[in-house]
């Protein structure tokens, strides 16, 4: 694009001196196709993004259990220091390494099945969002504790999953990977075996609310304070 590029306004020019400068964002294998195919449901999940990064504001280590290739991530990165993520797909992993190092993140990523193994290191708090329901349920256990073992004694852990009350209503794609959906009692339920205070959040589209679980699209639980 041309560096003589200008304009009619004034204020808008910044946009386009950054695009001659550094060119287009990536958006990485699931936005693009997500963009593409169903560009409302995006939005729906940034807004899953921007609760977790409301509600670890100012942590220090975070670490993205499920992260796929990063996109939502760099939501997170505007309020927490930097986050570390893992995924068992060695073409998302390597996507999401790449693109942070040439948006010059403070973010890393490896390649882990959580359900073997914990994430390197030592973490204030974690967020996994649209995993667990894709687990199965007898190796759901080691999802929970493969995860505490790497966080401090008052860390944080948001779990956001679709609600299963919500199930009837999914798409096709979605139910032939949906094998362990919850709902808000049953969520609750598990994360209390592994933590000593539990929030349960509803949401509907990109609105997160405290009403009526069973009317919730999709599902929040954030865990405070290992066992």
């Amino acid at each position: 694009m041309s560096e003589q590029l200008k304009s009619k306004e004034p204020q808008y020019q910044i946009q386009i001196d950054t695009l001659n400068e550094v060119g287009p964002v990536q958006m990485g294998p699931t936005a693009s196709h997500t963009w593409r195919s169903d560009p409302r449901r995006l939005t729906f999940l940034l807004a899953r993004y921007k609760f977790c990064s409301k509600m670890l504001a100012g942590k220090s280590r975070v670490v993205e259990v499920g992260c796929g290739d990063g996109f939502g991530m760099r939501v997170v990165l505007q309020t927490v220091k930097s986050v570390h993520g893992v995924d068992f797909d060695p073409l998302f992993v390597e996507w999401g390494t790449n693109h942070a190092k040439t948006e010059e993140l403070n973010c890393s990523f490896s390649l882990l099945d959580i359900t073997k193994n914990s994430p390197p290191g030592r973490y204030e708090a974690a967020y996994s969002l649209d995993l667990i329901e894709h687990l199965e349920p007898e190796q759901e256990y080691l999802y929970w504790q493969n995860v505490c073992r790497v966080l401090e004694p008052q860390g944080i852990f948001i779990v956001g999953t679709p609600n299963i009350t919500a199930s009837p209503y999914a798409s096709k794609w979605s139910m032939e990977g949906h094998i362990n959906l919850k709902s808000a009692e049953s969520l609750r339920s598990e994360m209390e075996k592994y933590f000593n205070n539990v929030f349960i959040f509803s949401m509907n589209d990109e609105v997160v609310h405290t009403g009526f679980y069973p009317m919730a699209h999709y599902l929040f639980a954030m865990g405070v304070g290992i066992r």
